[in-house]
């Protein structure tokens, strides 16, 4: 499995919702460590600079992420939201969120953890309460379980990300047409 972290959603809050990869079948797990969470939080260009994190971080981001993940969810599927990930959300949300500062080179925005996951949770809050829940859509890829912002014209997109599943599913499609179709006789 590719370890990269990944941007395809179109919004910062599904992206790290997606950061729990093929949660319906091999379910691969991005957050393994302090480290790799901030690598999370420096690669969406959330944050410049972050302080190390501990266990704790990784543990408290896979709860948010798991609510925000559930209320995407709920939301994408016309259902009321599940009441115990609104809690964890609105209280993640709650906290101090990162702070933009001005230094000689321009913003900076440096941050710890909490302030981090703070503003994710902050973002999720805007995805799920804006303009574009009804662009929500999940991947086509049945492996995939990345929900994105469907912006494209009559909203015909199907997958999460041409390079990570939409070129996928062309290619085996292909070879499922070639291995069935007419024998060539010579």
């Amino acid at each position: 499995m590719n370890l990269d972290h990944v941007f395809v959603c179109g919004h910062p809050a599904l992206d790290f919702a997606a950061t729990l990869r093929a949660r319906r079948s091999a379910r691969f797990e991005m957050f393994v460590t302090p480290e790799r969470l901030n690598a999370w939080y420096l690669e969406s260009g959330l944050v410049d600079a972050i302080t190390p994190g501990d266990a704790g971080d990784v543990r408290e981001a896979r709860t948010v992420r798991e609510a925000v993940y559930r209320l995407v969810t709920n939301r994408r599927l016309g259902e009321d939201f599940d009441r115990e990930a609104l809690a964890v959300l609105n209280a993640a949300a709650r906290r101090t969120p990162v702070t933009p500062q001005l230094s000689t080179a321009g913003r900076h925005n440096e941050a710890t953890p909490a302030q981090a996951l703070a503003t994710v949770a902050r973002q999720a809050v805007e995805v799920l309460s804006g303009p574009d829940v009804p662009l929500l859509k999940e991947c086509g890829n049945p492996e995939c379980t990345r929900v994105y912002i469907d912006r494209s014209r009559g909203m015909r997109r199907q997958w999460c990300g041409m390079e990570s599943c939409g070129n996928k599913i062309k290619a085996a499609a292909y070879r499922a047409r070639k291995k069935t179709g007419p024998a060539v006789t010579g």
